[in-house]
C-alpha cells in the first residue's frame, strides 16, 4: 500500500512540540480535513484536546510503501501515526 505521510507539529499546552506523522492512505493526500481530524484524534488521546492542527501545523511530505503493521492500522483506523519528539 502506497500511504501520504503528513509532518506535523503541534504545540503542547505546557510548552514544548509534539512533533509526528500521520500515515494514510495515499488516496486521501487531498483530505486535508479527514488527517486533521485524525491529528484531533491523536493529539486528545495524549492529554493535548483542543490543540490546534491545521495546514500551518501539518504538511504533505511524500508518499512512501507502508510496512504490513501499518497497511493494517490504516485498515482498522484509517491512519497510523508515527512518534518523533515529545509524545510521551
Amino acid at each position: 500500500m502506497q500511504v501520504a505521510v503528513f509532518d506535523t507539529y503541534v504545540p503542547k499546552k505546557e510548552g514544548g512540540l509534539m512533533h509526528f506523522d500521520i500515515l494514510v492512505d495515499d488516496k486521501q493526500k487531498y483530505n486535508k480535513e479527514r488527517v486533521f481530524s485524525f491529528g484531533a484524534e491523536y493529539i486528545a488521546s495524549k492529554g493535548q484536546a483542543g490543540q490546534r492542527i491545521s495546514s500551518d501545523e501539518c504538511q504533505f511530505c511524500h508518499i512512501e510503501v507502508a510496512p504490513q503493521h501499518v497497511v493494517e492500522s490504516i485498515s482498522k483506523h484509517g491512519y497510523y501515526i508515527v512518534e518523533m519528539q515529545g509524545c510521551a
